[in-house]
Protein backbone atom coordinates (compact mmCIF):
# COMPACT_ATOMS: atom_id res chain seq x y z
CA UNK A 1 0.00 0.00 0.00
CA UNK A 2 1.23 3.51 -1.01
CA UNK A 3 1.91 6.21 1.83
CA UNK A 4 -1.06 7.92 -0.26
CA UNK A 5 -3.62 5.18 0.27
CA UNK A 6 -3.08 5.04 3.57
CA UNK A 7 -2.91 8.49 4.70
CA UNK A 8 -6.59 8.56 3.00
CA UNK A 9 -8.05 5.32 4.51
CA UNK A 10 -6.72 6.78 7.98
CA UNK A 11 -8.39 9.78 7.07
CA UNK A 12 -11.08 8.54 5.77
CA UNK A 13 -11.62 5.97 9.38
CA UNK A 14 -11.40 9.26 11.75
CA UNK A 15 -14.02 11.16 9.66
CA UNK A 16 -16.10 8.01 10.01
CA UNK A 17 -15.09 7.97 13.88
CA UNK A 18 -16.11 11.34 14.36
CA UNK A 19 -19.22 10.89 12.47
CA UNK A 20 -20.15 7.89 14.13
CA UNK A 21 -19.76 9.71 17.77
CA UNK A 22 -22.82 11.97 16.56
CA UNK A 23 -25.04 9.24 16.22
CA UNK A 24 -24.14 6.57 18.55
CA UNK A 25 -26.34 6.95 21.92
CA UNK A 26 -24.23 4.69 24.11
CA UNK A 27 -21.83 6.80 25.88
CA UNK A 28 -19.03 3.81 26.01
CA UNK A 29 -19.06 3.91 22.83
CA UNK A 30 -19.22 7.40 21.90
CA UNK A 31 -16.04 7.70 24.12
CA UNK A 32 -14.17 4.84 22.06
CA UNK A 33 -15.18 6.57 18.94
CA UNK A 34 -13.77 10.01 20.04
CA UNK A 35 -10.63 7.59 20.75
CA UNK A 36 -10.56 6.01 17.85
CA UNK A 37 -10.39 8.84 15.52
CA UNK A 38 -7.54 10.48 17.57
CA UNK A 39 -5.65 7.68 16.96
CA UNK A 40 -6.57 7.36 13.22
CA UNK A 41 -5.37 10.70 12.90
CA UNK A 42 -2.10 9.53 14.76
CA UNK A 43 -1.75 7.45 12.00
CA UNK A 44 -2.85 9.24 9.52
CA UNK A 45 0.51 11.81 10.51
CA UNK A 46 3.16 8.50 10.26
CA UNK A 47 1.38 8.00 7.12
CA UNK A 48 1.91 11.61 6.00
CA UNK A 49 5.86 11.42 7.20
CA UNK A 50 6.43 8.52 5.54
CA UNK A 51 4.87 9.85 2.08
CA UNK A 52 6.57 12.70 2.51
CA UNK A 53 9.92 10.32 3.07
CA UNK A 54 9.09 8.23 0.36
CA UNK A 55 8.29 12.15 -1.95
CA UNK A 56 4.54 11.54 -2.69
CA UNK A 57 2.53 14.30 -2.47
CA UNK A 58 -0.65 14.74 -0.42
CA UNK A 59 -3.91 16.58 -1.18
CA UNK A 60 -3.81 19.58 0.76
CA UNK A 61 -7.06 19.07 2.38
CA UNK A 62 -8.79 15.13 2.89
CA UNK A 63 -12.16 14.62 1.20
CA UNK A 64 -14.20 11.65 2.60
CA UNK A 65 -16.12 9.24 -0.27
CA UNK A 66 -19.16 8.84 -1.73
CA UNK A 67 -19.61 5.43 -0.11
CA UNK A 68 -18.38 6.86 2.96
CA UNK A 69 -20.77 9.75 2.79
CA UNK A 70 -23.45 7.26 2.22
CA UNK A 71 -22.55 5.10 4.90
CA UNK A 72 -22.12 8.15 7.28
CA UNK A 73 -25.67 9.32 6.94
CA UNK A 74 -27.25 5.89 7.09
CA UNK A 75 -25.92 5.61 10.65
CA UNK A 76 -26.68 8.73 11.30
CA UNK A 77 -30.41 8.02 10.81
CA UNK A 78 -30.67 4.15 11.52
CA UNK A 79 -28.22 3.87 14.26
CA UNK A 80 -24.32 2.44 13.23
CA UNK A 81 -25.39 -0.96 14.87
CA UNK A 82 -27.69 -1.17 11.74
CA UNK A 83 -25.05 -0.47 9.27
CA UNK A 84 -22.02 -2.69 10.78
CA UNK A 85 -21.41 -4.82 7.62
CA UNK A 86 -21.32 -1.52 6.05
CA UNK A 87 -18.89 0.34 8.35
CA UNK A 88 -16.67 -3.39 8.78
CA UNK A 89 -16.21 -2.75 4.66
CA UNK A 90 -14.98 0.60 5.05
CA UNK A 91 -12.51 -0.56 7.97
CA UNK A 92 -14.51 1.01 10.96
CA UNK A 93 -13.18 -0.60 14.04
CA UNK A 94 -14.83 -1.04 16.74
CA UNK A 95 -17.81 -3.21 15.56
CA UNK A 96 -17.15 -6.28 18.03
CA UNK A 97 -18.55 -3.73 20.95
CA UNK A 98 -22.40 -4.65 19.58
CA UNK A 99 -21.74 -8.02 19.92
CA UNK A 100 -21.24 -8.16 23.98
CA UNK A 101 -22.65 -6.06 26.20
CA UNK A 102 -22.29 -7.59 29.85
CA UNK A 103 -24.17 -4.94 31.91
CA UNK A 104 -27.28 -5.83 30.18
CA UNK A 105 -27.01 -9.40 28.81
CA UNK A 106 -24.91 -10.64 32.10
CA UNK A 107 -22.17 -11.99 29.71
CA UNK A 108 -18.53 -11.18 31.48
CA UNK A 109 -15.93 -9.57 29.51
CA UNK A 110 -13.05 -11.70 28.88
CA UNK A 111 -10.04 -11.44 31.15
CA UNK A 112 -7.03 -13.67 29.70
CA UNK A 113 -6.55 -14.72 26.09
CA UNK A 114 -7.79 -18.24 26.65
CA UNK A 115 -10.96 -16.56 27.18
CA UNK A 116 -11.25 -15.01 23.90
CA UNK A 117 -10.51 -17.88 22.01
CA UNK A 118 -13.01 -20.11 23.67
CA UNK A 119 -15.79 -17.62 23.39
CA UNK A 120 -15.03 -17.67 19.73
CA UNK A 121 -15.63 -21.27 19.25
CA UNK A 122 -18.36 -21.56 20.76
CA UNK A 123 -20.24 -18.79 18.93
CA UNK A 124 -19.93 -20.62 16.10
CA UNK A 125 -21.58 -24.17 17.18
CA UNK A 126 -24.92 -25.12 15.77
CA UNK A 127 -24.82 -22.22 13.29
CA UNK A 128 -24.34 -24.90 10.33
CA UNK A 129 -27.30 -27.09 11.49
CA UNK A 130 -29.91 -24.13 12.09
CA UNK A 131 -28.69 -23.09 8.41
CA UNK A 132 -29.40 -26.36 7.23
CA UNK A 133 -32.96 -26.80 8.40
CA UNK A 134 -33.90 -23.21 7.63
CA UNK A 135 -32.65 -24.55 4.34
CA UNK A 136 -34.96 -27.52 3.94
CA UNK A 137 -37.99 -25.78 4.81
CA UNK A 138 -37.67 -23.36 2.50
CA UNK A 139 -37.56 -25.99 0.29
CA UNK A 140 -40.19 -28.13 1.49
CA UNK A 141 -42.44 -25.08 2.25
CA UNK A 142 -42.24 -23.15 -1.34
CA UNK A 143 -42.28 -26.58 -3.26
CA UNK A 144 -45.59 -27.97 -1.48
CA UNK A 145 -46.98 -24.84 -2.26
CA UNK A 146 -46.37 -24.72 -5.89
CA UNK A 147 -47.29 -28.59 -6.31
CA UNK A 148 -50.54 -27.51 -4.52
CA UNK A 149 -51.16 -24.59 -6.42
CA UNK A 150 -50.68 -26.50 -10.00
CA UNK A 151 -52.76 -29.63 -8.23
CA UNK A 152 -55.43 -27.00 -7.96
CA UNK A 153 -55.91 -25.50 -11.40
CA UNK A 154 -55.64 -29.21 -12.82
CA UNK A 155 -55.60 -32.75 -11.66
CA UNK A 156 -53.08 -34.06 -14.44
CA UNK A 157 -50.36 -35.80 -12.39
CA UNK A 158 -47.38 -35.62 -15.21
CA UNK A 159 -48.17 -31.73 -15.50
CA UNK A 160 -47.74 -31.49 -11.42
CA UNK A 161 -44.49 -33.32 -11.43
CA UNK A 162 -43.01 -31.64 -14.21
CA UNK A 163 -43.72 -28.34 -12.89
CA UNK A 164 -42.65 -29.12 -9.01
CA UNK A 165 -39.47 -30.26 -10.46
CA UNK A 166 -39.09 -27.58 -12.12
CA UNK A 167 -39.60 -24.87 -9.45
CA UNK A 168 -37.66 -27.65 -7.11
CA UNK A 169 -34.37 -27.28 -9.61
CA UNK A 170 -34.84 -23.04 -9.94
CA UNK A 171 -35.46 -22.58 -6.26
CA UNK A 172 -32.51 -24.75 -5.43
CA UNK A 173 -30.15 -23.40 -8.00
CA UNK A 174 -31.23 -19.93 -6.59
CA UNK A 175 -30.39 -20.68 -2.81
CA UNK A 176 -26.86 -21.79 -4.12
CA UNK A 177 -26.02 -18.83 -6.17
CA UNK A 178 -27.25 -16.48 -3.83
CA UNK A 179 -24.98 -18.22 -1.03
CA UNK A 180 -22.10 -18.64 -3.61
CA UNK A 181 -22.50 -14.70 -3.93
CA UNK A 182 -22.72 -14.06 -0.24
CA UNK A 183 -19.54 -16.50 1.12
CA UNK A 184 -17.45 -15.16 -1.85
CA UNK A 185 -18.19 -11.50 -0.65
CA UNK A 186 -17.96 -12.21 2.68
CA UNK A 187 -14.07 -13.68 1.96
CA UNK A 188 -13.42 -11.48 -0.31
CA UNK A 189 -14.05 -8.22 2.53
CA UNK A 190 -12.22 -10.59 4.89
CA UNK A 191 -8.95 -11.18 2.27
CA UNK A 192 -8.74 -6.84 1.85
CA UNK A 193 -9.41 -6.13 5.55
CA UNK A 194 -7.03 -8.94 6.86
CA UNK A 195 -4.48 -7.67 3.95
CA UNK A 196 -4.54 -4.04 5.09
CA UNK A 197 -4.53 -4.93 8.93
CA UNK A 198 -1.47 -7.06 7.98
CA UNK A 199 0.44 -3.62 6.74
CA UNK A 200 -0.73 -2.14 9.96
CA UNK A 201 -0.13 -4.31 12.56
CA UNK A 202 4.04 -4.30 10.67
CA UNK A 203 3.76 -0.32 10.58
CA UNK A 204 2.54 0.62 14.06
CA UNK A 205 1.81 -2.34 16.70
CA UNK A 206 1.61 -0.18 20.09
CA UNK A 207 -1.35 1.95 18.19
CA UNK A 208 -3.25 -1.49 17.45
CA UNK A 209 -3.17 -2.75 20.72
CA UNK A 210 -4.34 0.27 21.79
CA UNK A 211 -7.04 0.18 19.84
CA UNK A 212 -7.95 -3.03 20.65
CA UNK A 213 -7.76 -1.82 24.30
CA UNK A 214 -10.23 0.85 23.71
CA UNK A 215 -12.46 -1.73 22.38
CA UNK A 216 -12.35 -3.77 25.00
CA UNK A 217 -12.29 -0.86 27.14
CA UNK A 218 -15.98 -0.16 25.49
CA UNK A 219 -17.16 -3.55 25.64
CA UNK A 220 -17.10 -3.12 30.04
CA UNK A 221 -13.10 -3.75 30.43
CA UNK A 222 -11.22 -1.30 32.74
CA UNK A 223 -8.59 0.60 30.51
CA UNK A 224 -5.96 -0.76 32.49
CA UNK A 225 -7.19 -4.61 32.12
CA UNK A 226 -7.88 -3.85 28.33
CA UNK A 227 -4.72 -2.82 27.97
CA UNK A 228 -3.10 -5.48 29.52
CA UNK A 229 -5.13 -7.84 27.75
CA UNK A 230 -4.58 -6.57 24.23
CA UNK A 231 -0.69 -6.75 24.94
CA UNK A 232 -0.98 -10.03 25.84
CA UNK A 233 -3.18 -11.29 22.57
CA UNK A 234 -0.93 -9.57 20.22
CA UNK A 235 2.23 -10.67 21.38
CA UNK A 236 1.65 -13.98 19.75
CA UNK A 237 1.77 -13.67 15.69
CA UNK A 238 -0.10 -16.22 14.50
CA UNK A 239 -3.28 -15.19 16.61
CA UNK A 240 -2.35 -11.45 16.56
CA UNK A 241 -4.26 -10.63 12.99
CA UNK A 242 -7.14 -12.92 13.86
CA UNK A 243 -7.63 -11.12 17.04
CA UNK A 244 -7.57 -8.10 15.52
CA UNK A 245 -9.93 -9.38 12.56
CA UNK A 246 -12.59 -10.61 15.31
CA UNK A 247 -12.53 -7.77 17.70
CA UNK A 248 -11.74 -4.41 15.57
CA UNK A 249 -13.94 -5.52 12.78
CA UNK A 250 -16.74 -7.76 13.73
CA UNK A 251 -15.16 -10.86 11.16
CA UNK A 252 -15.27 -13.94 12.12
CA UNK A 253 -12.80 -15.82 10.00
CA UNK A 254 -14.16 -19.47 11.30
CA UNK A 255 -17.44 -18.57 9.30
CA UNK A 256 -15.67 -18.03 6.05
CA UNK A 257 -15.94 -21.46 4.25
CA UNK A 258 -15.69 -22.40 1.09
CA UNK A 259 -18.34 -20.74 -1.39
CA UNK A 260 -18.39 -23.56 -3.82
CA UNK A 261 -19.12 -25.92 -0.48
CA UNK A 262 -21.62 -23.30 0.88
CA UNK A 263 -23.55 -23.65 -2.50
CA UNK A 264 -23.63 -26.79 -2.38
CA UNK A 265 -24.94 -27.72 0.70
CA UNK A 266 -27.43 -24.98 0.60
CA UNK A 267 -28.69 -26.67 -2.81
CA UNK A 268 -28.72 -30.02 -0.90
CA UNK A 269 -30.58 -28.81 2.27
CA UNK A 270 -33.38 -26.74 -0.49
CA UNK A 271 -33.76 -29.89 -2.64
CA UNK A 272 -34.10 -32.59 0.55
CA UNK A 273 -36.98 -30.39 1.39
CA UNK A 274 -38.48 -29.64 -1.65
CA UNK A 275 -38.57 -33.49 -3.26
CA UNK A 276 -40.85 -34.30 0.11
CA UNK A 277 -44.15 -33.57 -1.66
CA UNK A 278 -42.79 -35.06 -5.03
CA UNK A 279 -42.56 -38.69 -3.71
CA UNK A 280 -45.97 -39.72 -4.15
CA UNK A 281 -46.21 -38.36 -7.91
CA UNK A 282 -42.91 -39.90 -8.14
CA UNK A 283 -44.28 -42.96 -7.70
CA UNK A 284 -47.24 -42.73 -9.46
CA UNK A 285 -50.21 -43.12 -7.10
CA UNK A 286 -52.78 -41.25 -9.37
CA UNK A 287 -55.13 -39.47 -7.96
CA UNK A 288 -54.15 -40.27 -4.62
CA UNK A 289 -50.89 -38.40 -5.29
CA UNK A 290 -52.19 -35.14 -3.88
CA UNK A 291 -53.54 -36.00 -1.47
CA UNK A 292 -50.60 -38.01 -0.22
CA UNK A 293 -48.00 -34.93 -1.06
CA UNK A 294 -50.07 -32.89 1.07
CA UNK A 295 -50.07 -35.51 4.00
CA UNK A 296 -46.42 -35.92 3.69
CA UNK A 297 -45.62 -32.33 3.25
CA UNK A 298 -47.97 -31.96 6.48
CA UNK A 299 -45.43 -34.72 8.64
CA UNK A 300 -42.21 -33.16 7.25
CA UNK A 301 -43.48 -29.72 8.12
CA UNK A 302 -43.98 -30.78 11.80
CA UNK A 303 -40.74 -32.62 12.01
CA UNK A 304 -39.02 -28.92 10.92
CA UNK A 305 -40.93 -27.12 13.69
CA UNK A 306 -39.99 -29.98 16.04
CA UNK A 307 -36.20 -29.70 15.10
CA UNK A 308 -36.46 -25.55 14.90
CA UNK A 309 -37.83 -25.62 18.39
CA UNK A 310 -34.59 -27.33 19.55
CA UNK A 311 -32.50 -23.67 18.88
CA UNK A 312 -35.47 -21.45 20.24
CA UNK A 313 -36.10 -23.44 23.43
CA UNK A 314 -39.64 -23.41 23.14
CA UNK A 315 -42.05 -26.42 23.20
CA UNK A 316 -41.45 -29.15 20.71
CA UNK A 317 -45.24 -30.32 19.85
CA UNK A 318 -46.33 -26.54 19.46
CA UNK A 319 -43.29 -25.80 17.07
CA UNK A 320 -44.22 -28.56 14.84
CA UNK A 321 -47.98 -27.48 14.66
CA UNK A 322 -47.26 -23.93 14.19
CA UNK A 323 -44.89 -24.88 11.37
CA UNK A 324 -47.81 -27.18 9.71
CA UNK A 325 -50.01 -24.22 10.52
CA UNK A 326 -48.00 -21.62 8.46
CA UNK A 327 -46.73 -24.59 5.76
CA UNK A 328 -50.69 -25.67 5.27
CA UNK A 329 -51.98 -22.01 5.25
CA UNK A 330 -49.39 -21.53 2.36
CA UNK A 331 -50.27 -24.79 0.82
CA UNK A 332 -53.81 -23.71 0.78
CA UNK A 333 -54.18 -20.46 -0.83
CA UNK A 334 -52.24 -21.70 -3.52
CA UNK A 335 -54.23 -24.41 -3.93
CA UNK A 336 -57.28 -22.19 -3.74
CA UNK A 337 -55.62 -19.69 -6.10
CA UNK A 338 -54.50 -22.64 -8.52
CA UNK A 339 -58.32 -23.68 -8.80
CA UNK A 340 -59.82 -19.98 -9.52
CA UNK A 341 -57.25 -20.11 -12.20
CA UNK A 342 -58.09 -23.42 -13.45
CA UNK A 343 -61.52 -22.78 -13.42
CA UNK A 344 -61.17 -19.00 -15.00
CA UNK A 345 -58.83 -20.41 -17.52
CA UNK A 346 -60.83 -23.52 -18.96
Amino acid sequence: MSALEGWREEKQSAWLYRRLTGSEPDPRRREMFAALADSAEAQARVWASEAQRRGEALPTAFAPGRRARLVASLADRLGPARVRPLLAALKVRGMSAYQTLPLRLGHEMPTSPSQVEGHHRSTRSGGNLRAAVFGVNDGLVSTTSLVMGVAGATPEPAIILVTGVAGLLAGAFSMAAGEYVSMRSQRELYEYQIGLEREELAEYPEEEAEELALIYHARGLPLARARELAAELLKDPDHALDTLAREELGLDPGELGSPWAAAGSSFAAFASGGVVPLVPFLLGLGALATPAAAALAALALFAVGATLSLFTGRGTIWGGLRMVLIGGGAGLATFAIGRLLGVSLA
